[in-house]
């Protein structure tokens, strides 16, 4: 999936939410934590078992999920 290795998706962990490599941490926690003001360093305090790489591509691969394309609707005749 275009170079998301950390990115995994199992029926059986949250269900089958984005998560961040197997964990039960979900990218929408870390990415809320961001929206909300944390910074990497924080983030990484409070939760040992990440890695700066895991913040970082979970960030990018939301970007990625929210890249719009908006196509001009055909014109009525």
């Amino acid at each position: 999936m275009l170079g998301f290795d950390r990115i995994t998706f199992d029926p059986l962990v949250m269900g089958g939410r984005a998560c961040i490599r197997g964990m039960r941490v979900t990218v929408t926690l870390v990415v809320n934590l961001v929206a909300n003001g944390m910074n990497v360093e924080d983030i990484l305090v409070d939760y040992p078992y990440l890695e700066r790489e895991d913040v970082t591509q979970a960030l990018h691969y939301v970007a990625w999920l929210a890249d719009e394309q908006i196509l001009p609707q055909a014109l009525a005749a």
